[in-house]
């Protein structure tokens, strides 16, 4: 091409032929070809142009991302940009070419940017739902996410509050409802709203009992929510409520267990599971320095690349501190036993999450874990009954939650009604 800033009649020949030479053309001719043609045609050809550089960036047939990945998807971007705002199309695919750079930046843990970009889509989310008149806006959820990593929960909790409020009066749906409110109780509960994030959960309760009952949601579904809100509200101090609600949960897994489900469901009520169990196992945690905390409540698909691969690669430092303490806690439970239940918790955890995340057939990776979790309970409960008796319960309910995810309900009830009974020595 012509370097003097202008564009070569042979070039343009070029690039229209690459376009209209019949076979199949690579992704890195169709971006040389819409390159040239946006310079003299772009109206025509730089809406292309920015989605052809999205193309090329990632191959989604192989799942390589190209070696100039960012540089391409921040190309889209100014493409995007530079098309006409009087343009109907220009929004969406600005947004597009928006979140798939965001993406790549948090990919490089260059965060402040990908916030940036985010933030971004957010303004022109509003801008959608101002000229549409719809109340959902666009684009609150990825900026609550990003918000929550940061530690700016309070912020976050607003931006979902806002979401809930536009998305609730739809009803379920095809199950989005319930997710987004899985994450905004957790925001509520993370920004310290403790009271608003009772009640959104007895919102969700609410809700799941009524799908499940109606046969319009899994029964598992209601009982982790039935199991969670029982978790925050002994959080809250709120035990005779918390006692309440378990009972609920038990006639709930009670007929699981006689029964099953009442029919058959896709199978996304394990993803649920591992979202409140990563919830409940929150207070197992101890905030790293350094570093992005996934934002509680949302599924991995949500957390950025960054964040997921912090959390997911912590189980290996976990499983070395896990196999470091256990010989000094069998030396000496009094001081290294509970701290030693708390870490493989934690490990247990990140590990069901991991795996849930990757594979139905996540119960051979990580039923060990479960086991060996109530095994060490139990060694804690021995030495230490007091102490040890709460522990054990939120280790068995860890457990029968997971037999309820893998359809395994009669164990699962088995460690319910034995958590109870250890709830009930400590109360």
């Amino acid at each position: 091409m012509n370097h003097s800033g202008k564009v070569d009649q042979d070039d343009i020949m070029r690039a229209r032929n690459v376009l209209l030479a019949s076979g199949r053309r690579t992704p890195r001719e169709e971006v040389d070809a819409y390159r040239v043609l946006a310079q003299v045609s772009p109206a025509a050809y730089l809406p292309r142009l920015a989605k052809a550089l999205q193309r090329l960036s990632y191959d989604s047939g192989s799942g390589q991302r190209h070696p100039a990945c960012l540089a391409l998807r921040e190309e889209a971007v100014a493409a995007a940009r530079a098309i006409d705002p009087a343009e109907p199309a220009r929004a969406d695919l600005l947004y597009e070419a928006l979140d798939t750079c965001q993406r790549e930046l948090y990919t490089l843990g260059r965060r402040a940017e990908g916030l940036a970009m985010r933030a971004e889509m957010l303004s022109i989310g509003r801008a959608q739902a101002e000229l549409s008149g719809g109340p959902a806006v666009k684009g609150l959820c990825d900026w609550a996410a990003g918000l929550s990593e940061e530690g700016r929960y309070a912020e976050a909790a607003d931006a979902l509050t806002e979401w809930v409020a536009a998305i609730l009066p739809d009803g379920p749906g095809e199950g989005s409802l319930a997710w987004s409110l899985l994450e905004w109780i957790a925001a509520l509960d993370d920004a310290g709203r403790s009271g608003e994030a009772l009640a959104a959960f007895e919102t969700l309760v609410s809700m799941e009992a009524v799908e499940a009952t109606n046969d319009r949601g899994p029964m598992s579904c209601h009982l982790y929510s039935l199991i969670g809100y029982a978790q925050m509200l002994d959080t809250c101090g709120r035990g005779e409520q918390a006692a309440a609600v378990r009972q609920e949960a038990l006639a709930l897994l009670t007929e699981l267990a006689a029964t099953g489900e009442r029919k058959s469901w896709s199978g996304y009520q394990a993803s649920y599971w591992a979202v409140l169990l990563s919830c409940s196992g929150a207070d197992s945690e101890r905030p790293t320095a350094g570093g992005p905390r996934p934002p509680s409540g949302a599924t991995p698909m949500q957390w950025s690349p960054d964040a997921k691969r912090r959390y997911f690669d912590s189980r290996i430092t976990l499983r070395e501190e896990v196999d470091a303490l256990a010989p000094r806690a069998a030396e000496d439970p009094d001081r290294h036993l509970a701290e030693l239940v708390r870490l493989h918790r934690v490990l247990t955890v990140r590990s069901a999450v991991y795996w849930e995340h990757r594979t139905h057939l996540f119960a051979e990776q990580v039923r060990s874990l479960f086991d060996d979790g109530v095994g060490l309970a139990r060694r804690l409960y021995q030495h230490h009954p007091v102490c040890g008796a709460p522990v054990l319960a939120q280790v068995l309910t860890d457990r029968s939650t997971f037999h309820t995810a893998v359809g395994e309900f009669g164990p699962a009830l088995d460690d319910f009604r034995q958590a109870l009974s250890y709830l009930g020595e400590a109360g």
